[in-house]
C-alpha cells in the first residue's frame, strides 16, 4: 500500500507539473509574442522611412536646370560633377540621367570602372514607368555594378512638357542590413514574389518562401532584377499559431505586410525566454510543495536539528584542531626558510674563511721568494756592467707581486686603504699591458673607446688596476673558441658616476647569474683554468671604493661587464 500511494503522489505530482508548466508556457509565449509584434514595428517603420526619405529628390531634380539642359543635349561634364556631389552628400549609391532610349548619358559615378555611362536600362520597369509620365520604383540588383539597391525614377520635361530623359537614384539598403546582422535577430523582407530581398542572415539572400511560376520566372528574366541567381526555396515551413521552422529551428513568426510593392517583412523570434520563464514557475511551485512538506515533517525537523547541532560541535571541534595544525605546518614552513638562509649564509661564511686562510697561506708563501728576487735584482743593479733593460721590468713585476701579496692581505685582515685621485684611463693602459701576453696568445683584437680629458675617481691604483685586470682576463680568456675574437672597453662619465664597460664575443655567462659567479671558487672556466676567485675579489674592492658591478649575456653572443665609480666630488659613504 505504501509503494502504491507513493507512486500515486508522483503521477499527480507531474500531472499538476505539466498543466501549470503548459499554462505558464502559454501565458508568457503571448508576452513574447506582444514584444515581437513591437519589434516587427520597428523594423516595418524604418523599413518605409528608409523607402519615403528620397521618394521626392527624383522630382526635385527633374526639374533642375542643368539636368533639363542635358537631357536636351546640351554639355555633360558639368552635370556629372554635380550628380557627384549630390550623391555624397545625399549618401545614395548612385544618381544617373538616361535618354528616351535608356541609354546613360550623366551619371555620378562617371569616373569609375564600372561607370553607368553609355549603359542602356531602357529593360529596367523604373524606366519604363517613369517614361510613361508616373514614378517609376524597382528593387533589383545592378547589372553594372552587381550590388543590389531599390530605384527611384522619373521623367524630364522640357518647358513644353515633352519627356526629354528618365533621371534615377540608386538606394543601397546594406547599412540597413547590417543593423539587422548587428541586433542578432531574425529579420528578412521579401517582394511580392517572395524572394528575399534583404535579411539579418546573408544566406538567406534571394531565395524564396515559395517555389516561383514560370510567369514569375519570366518577368524576373526580363528585367534582369536578380541576374546571376537560383533563386532557390528557403528552407523554412510556416506553422499555426504564430510559428514557423527556419533553418531547422522553431521559432515564433510574426509578418508585416503593409510596405510598398506588397513587400512583406518577416520577423522570427526565439521562444527561449518563455521557456526559462515557464520553469522558474515549475521551480517556484516545487518550492512552495517543499516548503509544505517542510513544515509537515516539522516534527521530525527538531529532531534531526538536534543531532546536527551534535555534529556541528565535533566539526567545530575539528576545525579547530585543523587551524592549530594549519598553524603549526606554517611555523613549521617557516623554520625551514630561517634555516635553509642560515645554511647559506653560514656556506658563503665558510668559503670567504676558506678564501682568507688562502690569501694568508699566499701571501705568507710568495714572501720569501720575492724578498730573494728582490736582493739578486738589487745586487745586479749595484753592478752596472751586468745591469740590462730586463732588470728593470723584473723589478717592476717585482715590486707588483709585492703589491698584490699585500693587497690579498685585505681577505685575511681588516685595514684602512689610503684613497687618492686616480687616473681611470692610466690605470687602464697598466691592465693592458699586463694582460699582453694573453692578448698575443689568443690573438685578440682590442677595441677602446676612451674620453680626451682624464676619468678620476677616489681609491686606490693598484686596486683599481687589479680589477681591471681581472676583467679583461676573464674577457679574453673567454673569446678563446671564438673565430675573430674580439674584446670592446669602454671608458665614460655618465651623470655623476665613471663607467667602465667590456664586453667580448665569448662563450658568455652562460645560465650563471652575477650573485653566483661573485661567490668564491665559483667559475664558468673547465677544471684547471682557474679557481674563481677574480670576480669575488674584483667585486669586493668595487664595493670598498663605492662602485657597483653589473654583467649579462650580450645579444649577439659574449657577455657585457659594468663598472660604475662615484665621481670624486660625489659624496661616498
Amino acid at each position: 500500500m505504501r509503494f502504491l500511494r507513493n507512486i500515486f503522489m508522483i503521477v499527480a505530482a507531474i500531472t499538476v507539473a505539466t498543466g501549470i508548466l503548459r499554462i505558464s508556457y502559454s501565458y508568457f509565449v503571448s508576452e513574447e509574442l506582444a514584444m515581437s509584434e513591437g519589434r516587427l514595428s520597428l523594423y516595418q517603420s524604418t523599413v518605409n522611412a528608409e523607402f519615403d526619405r528620397f521618394s521626392h529628390l527624383t522630382y526635385v531634380l527633374s526639374r533642375d536646370t542643368f539636368v533639363m539642359q542635358t537631357a536636351q543635349g546640351g554639355e555633360t561634364n558639368a552635370l556629372n560633377q554635380r550628380l557627384a556631389e549630390f550623391t555624397q552628400q545625399a549618401g545614395l549609391d548612385a544618381i544617373y540621367l538616361m535618354d528616351t532610349t535608356g541609354r546613360t548619358i550623366a551619371a555620378s559615378n562617371y569616373g569609375d570602372a564600372s561607370s553607368f555611362i553609355d549603359q542602356n536600362y531602357s529593360f529596367r520597369p523604373y524606366f519604363q514607368q517613369a517614361l510613361l509620365g508616373g514614378q517609376g520604383r524597382f528593387y533589383a540588383i545592378g547589372t553594372t555594378t552587381g550590388l543590389p539597391g531599390y530605384f527611384i525614377a522619373d521623367a524630364v520635361r522640357d518647358a513644353d512638357g515633352v519627356i526629354r530623359g528618365v533621371i534615377a537614384i540608386k538606394i543601397g539598403f546594406s547599412q540597413l542590413e547590417e543593423s539587422w546582422r548587428r541586433s542578432g535577430e531574425q529579420v528578412l523582407l521579401t517582394n511580392e514574389d517572395g524572394v528575399v530581398l534583404l535579411s539579418s542572415d546573408p544566406a538567406w539572400r534571394y531565395q524564396v518562401l515559395e517555389a516561383l511560376t514560370e510567369t514569375q520566372r519570366a518577368h524576373i528574366e526580363n528585367s534582369r532584377q536578380f541576374s546571376g541567381q537560383a533563386l532557390a526555396p528557403l528552407d523554412w515551413v510556416s506553422l499555426p499559431d504564430h510559428r514557423a521552422e527556419i533553418a531547422g529551428t522553431d521559432r515564433l513568426h510574426l509578418m508585416a505586410e503593409t510596405l510598398p510593392h506588397g513587400w512583406e517583412l518577416h520577423y522570427f523570434a526565439s521562444d527561449d525566454r518563455a521557456v526559462a520563464r515557464s520553469w522558474l514557475v515549475i521551480i517556484f511551485a516545487v518550492l512552495l510543495a517543499g516548503i509544505a512538506l517542510i513544515f509537515l515533517q516539522r516534527q521530525r525537523a527538531r529532531r534531526v536539528a538536534a543531532a546536527l547541532r551534535s555534529s556541528e560541535q565535533e566539526e567545530a571541534k575539528l576545525r579547530r584542531a585543523n587551524d592549530r595544525l594549519a598553524v603549526e605546518i606554517s611555523e613549521r614552513n617557516t623554520a625551514e626558510r630561517r634555516l635553509k638562509r642560515t645554511e647559506q649564509e653560514l656556506e658563503r661564511a665558510s668559503r670567504l674563511a676558506a678564501l682568507g686562510q688562502l690569501s694568508a697561506s699566499v701571501t705568507h708563501e710568495l714572501g720569501q721568494p720575492i724578498a730573494a728576487m728582490r736582493n739578486h735584482l738589487t745586487a745586479a743593479e749595484m753592478n752596472p756592467k751586468k745591469a740590462t733593460g730586463l732588470t728593470s721590468k723584473i723589478g717592476s713585476l717585482v715590486d707588483r707581486m709585492e703589491g698584490i701579496t699585500r693587497e690579498l692581505k685585505f681577505f685575511a685582515r681588516s685595514e684602512n686603504i689610503e684613497f687618492k685621485d686616480v687616473d681611470l684611463s692610466e690605470a687602464l693602459q697598466v691592465a693592458l699591458g699586463l694582460v699582453a701576453p694573453n692578448i698575443d696568445a689568443y690573438g685578440v683584437e682590442i677595441q677602446t673607446f676612451l674620453p680626451e680629458e682624464a676619468v678620476l675617481i677616489r681609491g686606490n691604483k693598484l686596486r683599481i688596476e687589479q680589477v681591471m685586470t681581472n676583467l679583461l682576463r676573464n674577457a679574453i680568456d673567454a673569446t678563446e673558441d671564438s673565430d675573430r675574437p674580439i674584446v670592446q672597453i669602454t671608458l665614460e662619465t655618465v651623470a655623476c658616476e665613471s663607467r667602465l664597460t667590456i664586453s667580448d664575443n665569448g662563450h658568455g655567462l652562460g645560465k650563471s647569474t652575477l650573485s653566483e659567479l661573485q661567490e668564491p671558487f665559483v667559475t664558468t672556466r673547465e677544471s684547471g683554468r682557474g679557481m674563481g676567485l677574480g670576480l669575488a675579489i674584483s667585486t669586493s674592492i668595487i664595493h670598498d671604493h663605492g662602485g657597483a658591478v653589473t654583467a649579462k649575456n650580450n645579444d649577439a653572443g659574449g657577455a657585457v661587464f659594468v663598472v660604475s665609480f662615484p665621481m670624486p666630488d660625489a659624496e661616498v659613504e
